[in-house]
């Protein structure tokens, strides 16, 4: 059994979708560091995928630190090594960049974009206390 949910979408490659999927699961707990994770063959059987990308998904995952193989037990949830809160922003950096270009492009203000970061974070992390942030101005600034 897969430990984390995945709807499968056309026009992304299941490479990218099923890495996704395991660090949603892995940033939001419902993986976590010392949990196993599905074995090439699970994976490939569960999500009727072909053994060489299941096998790429692992691999990709060993290879960015999340993952990890011990002997005699498989595959599980690697714990994250510590680092600095600059060296963990920094690592950021690509993805932010294209966020931002994306939202200008849409002509969302910049209010407006961190109000809906602040929404998915709270969604993902559980975390209902506190309503999420409203744009000051409707979100229409061009900041």
């Amino acid at each position: 059994m897969i430990p984390f949910r995945i709807q499968l979408r056309p026009g992304i490659s299941l490479f990218e979708q099923i890495v996704y999927a395991s660090k949603k699961a892995m940033v939001s707990g419902q993986l976590r560091p010392g949990d196993p994770y599905p074995s090439v063959r699970a994976l490939s059987k569960e999500l009727k995928i072909n053994p060489n990308t299941a096998h790429k998904i692992v691999a990709h995952l060993v290879a960015e630190g999340l993952l990890e193989s011990r002997p005699g037990i498989g595959t599980v949830v690697a714990t994250l090594p510590d680092s600095t809160k600059k060296e963990r922003t920094q690592l950021l950096g690509h993805e932010i960049e294209e966020l931002v270009v994306e939202a200008k492009r849409l002509g969302i203000g910049r209010e407006e974009m961190l109000a809906s970061i602040s929404t998915h974070w709270q969604r993902l992390s559980g975390d209902d206390s506190q309503p999420p942030a409203k744009p000051k101005d409707g979100g229409r600034t061009n900041q």
